[in-house]
């Protein structure tokens, strides 16, 4: 479901299993993993923005590049989100810094700041995923 975040799906399909199971291990499973997507939630905001702050690209870019990026989802099939984050970024910068040349490093930097956020995500999302899936093949 992609308008429903993937950390919100697992907090809840955890916390369903461990009603439906009802035992203190799935309790301690539920903890586990919560634990683990809440700090990978704030590991996914703090991390890349201190990378962004120190390499001087305002969160306006990121916000550009992330709306252009929501119109490229609809207007190219498959690669319009990755696409229009790129054009929306840069932009920005190039707006920013008035050069073209000025602006392609700091889009640069900040997609590799939205890529190590989605990547610490992705993380927290499957280290709990895997306690879960381990808890079970225990039982």
């Amino acid at each position: 479901m992609p308008i429903v975040p993937g950390t919100v799906l697992i907090a809840a399909a955890l916390l369903v299993w461990a009603i439906v199971v009802g035992t203190a291990t799935a309790w301690t499973v539920v903890g586990v993993g919560l634990a683990l997507l809440v700090v990978s939630g704030v590991v996914k905001y703090t991390w890349p923005g201190r990378r962004l702050r120190d390499a001087g690209v305002p969160n306006r870019s990121i916000i550009v590049g992330g709306l252009l990026g929501i119109v490229g989802f609809f207007v190219v099939p498959v690669v319009g989100l990755f696409l229009g984050f790129l054009l929306g970024t840069y932009l920005s910068e190039v707006q920013r810094l008035r050069g073209l040349g000025p602006a392609w490093p700091a889009t640069v930097h900040a997609t590799k700041a939205v890529g190590l956020s989605m990547l610490v995500e992705l993380f927290g999302a499957l280290a709990a995923a895997g306690i879960w899936l381990a808890a079970v093949l225990a039982s």
